[in-house]
């Protein structure tokens, strides 16, 4: 188990989950002003910053309660927000979407439970793996290059995203099952 730092709240890890909420704006600017390239790039600068904000974290022992409830919450913010722009612009299906958040709903739910009984719930290494390749799959689908290759490339990794997910939940509930029953 990780040590946590309770007593450390503004830290570079932090910031650097701040600067990535704070980046969710221009996102969903960008698309609907349709710039998919402003687009990509405030969402690539944004998942920099959920790369190193876990890095340092790690390195310098800045793991602290409000890093693990808030990077996830950024995560969850920038990928639903950038799906639900790609629903928009007709690139994405509603229906799968409506599951990817529904998922991040319900662990949401479980996480509030848990901090509600004193205990923080981390990601699971499925639930980083959903992650990863939902952010990346998000990358392939801005720019709307089309044509058939692309599409097929798009179309694996929306459907894996959408299994990663499912396994994720499931997972999730059964390694923390003891929220449900209280028994924290």
């Amino acid at each position: 188990m990780e040590h946590i730092k309770q007593d450390q709240i503004i830290n570079i890890p932090n910031a650097l989950t701040v600067v990535r909420i704070m980046l969710l704006p221009v996102v969903v600017w960008r698309f609907m002003i349709g710039d998919a390239t402003g687009a990509l790039i405030a969402y690539l600068a944004a998942m920099l910053t959920d790369a190193l904000d876990g890095i340092i974290a790690r390195k310098f022992n800045q793991i602290t309660a409000l890093g693990k409830l808030l990077d996830p919450l950024a995560d969850k913010l920038l990928v639903c927000s950038a799906m639900i722009c790609l629903v928009d612009l007709k690139l994405l299906p509603a229906w799968i979407v409506i599951i990817i958040i529904a998922r991040e709903f319900i662990i949401s739910g479980f996480r509030l439970v848990a901090a509600e009984g004193g205990t923080v719930i981390a990601a699971g290494i499925w639930g980083k793996y959903k992650t990863a390749i939902t952010m990346i799959t998000i990358i392939f689908m801005i720019p709307n290059f089309g044509g058939p290759t692309v599409h097929i490339i798009e179309q694996i990794m929306i459907y894996l995203s959408l299994a990663l997910t499912v396994i994720s939940l499931v997972d999730y509930l059964v390694h923390n099952k003891s929220v449900l029953a209280g028994k924290m």
